[in-house]
């Protein structure tokens, strides 16, 4: 039998999350195992994408972002509070980043047995130029990835 010991969540704080989020603690519950919740920041030095932003200031609007995630993800637990006495020992975690980059590290360095994370969907030129996280992670995770369409839920 497979176990599942230790389940990453990457979110983004959208309303795609919030939609996601009862398939994560369902299969959290179902498995007894430990939740960890994953915000990444885009780190714009580092992207090479905003070469335009003075380092000092895309260094400083990054802090902002990781200050916000810390905020965000302090609201998400409190609003999920009862949801989340299912897996009373979740973990916070805030890294900068690429995402997908970023949680293929966490799944190793956490020894996570499995991803769930919703799809956004973008379609065309957006997918194009931005890519899609969760088709990257699919493509490169070394565990089972489990995607929900946030859209075709209720």
């Amino acid at each position: 039998m497979v176990e599942i010991n230790t389940i990453l969540f990457p979110v983004d704080f959208s309303e795609s999350t919030q939609k996601v989020f009862p398939y994560v603690l369902t299969v959290v519950e179902k498995y007894k195992g430990k939740l960890i919740l994953m915000y990444v920041a885009q780190d714009l030095a580092a992207s090479g994408m905003y070469s335009f932003i003075p380092h000092p200031s895309a260094e400083s609007f990054t802090n902002e972002v990781v200050s916000g995630a810390k905020k965000a993800m302090d609201e998400m637990c409190e609003s999920q509070a009862d949801a989340l006495k299912a897996c009373p020992d979740y973990v916070k975690k805030i890294v900068v980043g690429d995402p997908a980059t970023e949680i293929i590290k966490t799944i190793e360095s956490e020894n996570v047995d499995m991803v769930i994370m919703g799809t956004h969907g973008r379609k065309g030129l957006e997918h194009t130029i931005f890519g899609s996280v969760a088709e990257n992670v699919v493509r490169k995770s070394p565990v089972p990835v489990m995607t929900v369409n946030p859209y075709k839920v209720s």
